[in-house]
């Protein structure tokens, strides 16, 4: 019995996924506890489209996070700081610091988790940061720590 899966179940599929099951299965446990649905053509047909829906969006997402890297290769980022007399920052800055400052110096949305610091700033100076933009494209941003 093919059945197609409205929700992720576990070592089965993923939801939209077309999964191939037996009868007692498929209709006693997928169908009744409302995680799947029979695969008849039309719900096999409505599987596809919702498939192929999901595939042109993720290739438009991806297409705009390439443009967004190259933007982002452009960018430098300031980032005022209070600091002590030997350029040591009070505290650090961290990619949510980072991140807030693309937000309101460039317009760009960029998550903290997204950007990748091996350890937080604690000086100032001059950084290379790489960020993702998308699961399989990244940026590096410019970040210059300066005094206040």
């Amino acid at each position: 019995m093919k059945v197609v899966l409205l929700q992720d179940v576990k070592k089965m599929g993923k939801k939209g996924d077309v999964i191939e099951v037996s009868d007692g299965y498929g209709r006693n446990v997928l169908i009744r506890k409302g995680l799947g649905v029979e695969g008849t053509r039309q719900n096999l047909n409505t599987a596809a489209q919702r498939q192929e829906a999901k595939e042109f969006k993720s290739q438009v997402a991806a297409d705009e996070a390439v443009i967004m890297a190259a933007q982002l290769k452009k960018v430098k980022v300031v980032i005022k700081v209070q600091c002590g007399e030997d350029g040591r920052v009070f505290g650090s800055v961290t990619g949510k610091d980072i991140s807030e400052a693309l937000q309101t110096q460039y317009k760009f949305k960029l998550d903290k988790k997204n950007i990748r610091l091996e350890s937080p700033i604690k000086a100032t100076g001059e950084y290379d940061v790489e960020v993702w933009v998308h699961q399989n494209v990244t940026s590096t941003v410019h970040v210059s720590v300066i005094p206040e």
